[in-house]
């Protein structure tokens, strides 16, 4: 019978490793999640983990100036922000960290006291990586927002996509994954009955 106290917790960190996997097949992979939607000269693009549309292949970092063409000054081709799409890389690691502490989860709820332990301390590592993640995020694409909306050919606009807010609700259910996690561990757990009782 699964104790009651790492379930909650379990939940949690299912649900964000979800929201995570659905944040890393953004842009290029799926083009209905993504973290900046950009139209410029009639072109729509939208940005990823992984790149963007229209780029062939799945690449770790890439040059966003690459994306949108040629800019006047060059806003978008500068090295610190091809660095800061290398860090997105961190998506993915999150993910991992929160799938991790999905499976301590169930040896919690299924038998043992040291698997909620071990969930609540990967749901900690995984909510300070998405937290870290989800803040570069918000400065990379409201740094290429704002570029593209103040150096953009005329009727450009850029817009954050929905991939920024299924990172922001991986960070809630990690924290709150984590902190039921930590109380469960806390708590008393089942002992299975042995097979014969003495009197």
């Amino acid at each position: 019978m699964p104790s009651s106290p790492a379930l909650p917790g379990l939940f949690c960190c299912f649900a964000a490793f979800v929201l995570l996997v659905f944040a890393c097949v953004s842009g290029n992979v799926w083009d209905k999640i993504s973290f900046l939607d950009a139209q410029i000269n009639g072109r729509v693009i939208h940005f990823g983990v992984f790149g963007y549309t229209g780029i062939g292949r799945a690449t770790v970092g890439y040059r966003v100036q690459d994306a949108v063409g040629s800019f006047p000054d060059n806003t978008l081709g500068t090295q610190a922000l091809k660095a800061l799409t290398y860090v997105l890389i961190l998506h993915p690691i999150a993910a991992f960290f929160a799938l991790v502490a999905c499976l301590f989860g169930f040896c919690g709820a299924g038998f043992s006291r040291i698997g909620t332990i071990l969930m609540s301390l990967c749901a900690a590592l995984a909510t300070l990586i998405t937290l870290v993640v989800w803040v570069i995020d918000m400065s990379l694409w409201g740094i290429v927002r704002n570029r593209i909306r103040g150096h953009g050919p005329p009727g450009s606009t850029a817009n954050y996509g929905n991939a920024n807010w299924l990172v922001l609700g991986a960070v809630v259910a990690l924290l709150l994954g984590f902190c039921t996690a930590a109380f469960g561990s806390c708590l008393p757990f089942r002992r299975r009955r042995t097979d014969v009782e003495r009197v």
